[in-house]
């Protein structure tokens, strides 16, 4: 495989980083909190500028901590020193993390409703009451696709949906501004509506997993109840801004309703199986079962079935957990070796108010995930928050849950450059928009959100949770 010049840099990055501790004795510092740094610092570059893929990393990061971390490894430098080594399964662990398996579960689920047609079937069903007004469809598309992000991968939700908008855009006069905020409608909507429930996006596993790991659960009906809300907002928000950027020219847009519903049995079976679990899901606080042995109903029936054949499974996206497994691994070394410690006390954080605290990781959150990948923003971000909460540097009125739901929402609105997400680097190759287009409006989004998740942050959250 040939390398370009931008991964060859980040691999001599990532080597320097990793080598680097080794010669730099840092105060105050264990020397297993060396070889965390060490780990930490391969890390971040690799993720970062990705010499290699990002569920590569997350590979390499596990089997480092197993090496060099665990209680079965091999010890360098004293590692063991005022050091009580994690056994190997934690590390190894992680891919088996009851927010793995939930994860897993929207990915089975996900599958078959787009391999019977479900995702479709459902579109054309709920945008037939928006009408043929284009400002009234483009808040259908909008809602559709938020909703199907919701509980589906953003990815897969706006592939599917750009299919339903090009013909749409191809009814339209070329100079019509509102053919770009069709297009921009479903990846931004997309980024959106996943932040509606645990399994909409990965930066909310990640937050959920870290939470986890310190034994706060939030099951999946509370997640929904916190995040829904500033969804509604925030949808409302971009579709007054996009009309207001791409005011429509035509006064109504003709749209192909026709289809039906796959009546065979296992298409019956996979929509009594879909309802039946998002029930449940929703519902957690009530009967009790967690969300995550909920997820086993879809993998474990619809396998059993045939609805989801043995091909599909090797189609699922396992990167995605690899990814989110390698960050909750990280987390788990970063604590135990006491680097997080360190990190958090390097920083005056007493000295930041509340709102300081939560504009800090909102727009941090924001502008990493703008460069880099939400997911890898939300692994390395939740660390930092959960040894705050630990350590007790930040001051009481530091609130653990709000400020990891803080790095997992703002996560999801970055919207200004097409490398930003999946969803958007999707609508940029149709070719119907271009950067410049993407830029002025992610921008005015990204700082709505800001807004918007500091209210939420302040006064919302506050009230379900508690201070």
């Amino acid at each position: 495989m040939k390398l370009t010049k931008n991964q060859w840099i980040g691999l001599v990055l990532g080597a320097l980083g990793f080598i680097l501790p080794f010669f730099w004795e840092i105060n105050g510092l264990s020397a297993a909190g060396h070889m965390g740094l060490s780990i930490f610092f391969l890390a971040a570059v690799f993720w970062m500028l990705e010499p290699v893929p990002i569920y590569a990393t997350s590979m390499l990061v596990i089997l480092l901590q197993v090496l060099f971390l665990s209680s079965e490894g091999i010890y360098l430098n004293d590692v063991t020193e005022a050091y009580s080594p994690d056994g190997y399964t934690a590390f190894m662990g992680t891919l088996a993390n009851p927010i793995i398996i939930l994860f897993l579960g929207g990915f089975v689920l996900a599958d078959a409703a787009v391999k019977y047609n479900l995702d479709l079937n459902i579109t054309r069903i709920l945008l037939k009451p928006f009408g043929n007004q284009p400002k009234y469809i483009l808040l259908g598309l909008m809602s559709v696709t938020a909703l199907l992000s919701a509980f589906m991968s953003n990815t897969a939700t706006t592939a599917m949906m750009m299919t339903v908008i090009i013909p749409i855009i191809a009814r339209m006069k070329p100079t019509d501004p509102l053919r770009i905020g069709l297009a921009l409608s479903v990846p931004f909507a997309a980024n959106i509506g996943g932040i509606a429930t645990p399994i909409g996006t990965p930066p909310n596993a990640v937050v959920i997993g870290s939470l986890a790991n310190q034994g706060i659960s939030i099951p999946f009906g509370n997640w929904m109840a916190l995040a829904v809300p500033l969804v509604l907002i925030a949808l409302l928000i971009l579709w007054l801004v996009l009309l207001f950027m791409y005011k429509p020219e035509a006064k109504t847009i003709e749209i192909d309703m026709t289809g039906k519903f796959n009546l065979s049995k296992k298409a019956l079976f996979l929509y009594a199986v879909f309802a039946f679990t998002v029930i449940l899901w929703v519902t957690e606080s009530v009967h009790g079962v967690n969300s995550a042995i909920i997820a086993m109903i879809p993998v474990v029936f619809l396998t059993l079935t045939g609805v989801t054949s043995k091909e599909d499974i090797r189609k699922l996206p396992w990167e995605v957990l690899w990814l989110v497994a390698g960050g909750i691994s990280l987390g788990i070394s970063m604590k135990s070796t006491g680097l997080a410690e360190w990190i958090v006390t390097s920083i005056d954080w007493g000295s930041f108010g509340t709102i300081t605290m939560i504009l800090v990781f909102s727009a941090v959150a924001i502008a990493m995930s703008n460069f880099l990948s939400n997911t890898v923003t939300a692994t390395l971000l939740a660390p930092l928050a959960i040894s705050l909460a630990v350590s007790g540097v930040a001051g009481e009125g530091f609130n653990l849950v709000i400020i990891s739901l803080v790095i997992g929402v703002s996560a999801s609105f970055a919207m200004v450059l097409p490398i930003s997400t999946p969803p958007n680097a999707i609508a940029i190759s149709t070719g119907f928009i271009e950067t410049k287009h993407m830029a002025k409006p992610g921008i005015l989004i990204g700082i709505f959100g800001l807004l918007l998740v500091t209210i939420y942050a302040l006064f919302y959250w506050p009230l379900l949770i508690g201070n």
